[in-house]
């Protein structure tokens, strides 16, 4: 007995310290501002981290994750996972294993889960939006990627012929690429509360990989349409992305 209760009391130290946690959304009602912040965030280079400065709690996922993420096998560290309102994508912590992430929420139910590296402890909270001044995104177009240090970029091109990317982040249409990550992982978002009728053309272009050449990298674009509707629809593509200065066309749809 008295050797099992050093190892039982390791186990749950470890356990207690791989929890996640979320620190907002919290579950529940809630009545945000009608005014939405701005959805294109400051970009920070060479290595551009995800700016959350000045953002509310009503436009922002923040949490924390107790173990540091593990290690694959070719020494790369892995991503937690953040699931938004049924879209997954990778999530990169911290040296602490904090995380934040600005999101732009409408009116409506949310979920929000946070999944830690490995298959470790999972985190979900649940959250209405009471207010009805909040700007819907009838249109969401997710890129992230599975590898570290690698640099993939969003394209949008719209059926008016606006073409969103990290070099036109804003279109006159009202279409708009939030940041580019320069870093891995991603996400990368566009979105727009009133999209043009017509074709829709999404590229992802392999930008670069610094010294690496040869990092094959899996790109995921999750679209959703009409979100926050019983008309919402979302769809997932996933492209493996083979070297830098690749560009594909992945997905072309139309918007009735």
């Amino acid at each position: 007995m008295k050797m099992l209760i050093p190892l039982v009391l390791s186990a749950w130290a470890a356990g207690a310290a791989a929890q996640a946690a979320i620190d907002t959304p919290t579950s529940g009602w809630r009545s945000a501002p009608p005014r939405q912040q701005d959805f294109v965030q400051e970009v920070h280079y060479p290595a551009a981290s995800v700016n959350v400065n000045g953002r509310s709690a009503t436009a922002l996922i923040r949490g924390h994750i107790g173990a540091a993420a593990k290690a694959r096998a070719d020494g790369a560290r892995q991503p937690a996972r953040l699931v938004v309102d049924g879209v997954a994508m990778p999530l990169s912590t911290d040296e602490d294993g904090g995380f934040a992430r600005p999101w732009s929420f409408g009116s409506g139910s949310h979920g929000v889960e946070v999944r830690a590296p490995g298959g470790g402890p999972v985190k979900r909270t649940q959250f209405y939006e009471a207010q009805a001044g909040r700007v819907p995104t009838r249109l969401r177009v997710v890129l992230s990627w599975d590898s570290d240090n690698t640099d993939l970029d969003l394209h949008v091109v719209s059926p008016d012929g606006e073409h969103v990317f990290y070099g036109a982040r804003v279109a006159g249409n009202g279409g708009a690429l939030d940041v580019d990550v320069t870093t891995g992982f991603g996400p990368e978002i566009f979105a727009t509360p009133s999209p043009v009728r017509g074709a829709y053309h999404v590229f992802v272009n392999y930008y670069g990989a610094g010294e690496r050449r040869d990092v094959i990298t899996t790109a995921q674009v999750a679209i959703v349409e009409d979100e926050g509707t019983p008309r919402e629809k979302q769809q997932v593509f996933r492209v493996p992305m083979r070297k830098p200065g690749e560009l594909t066309l992945v997905h072309s749809f139309l918007v009735p």
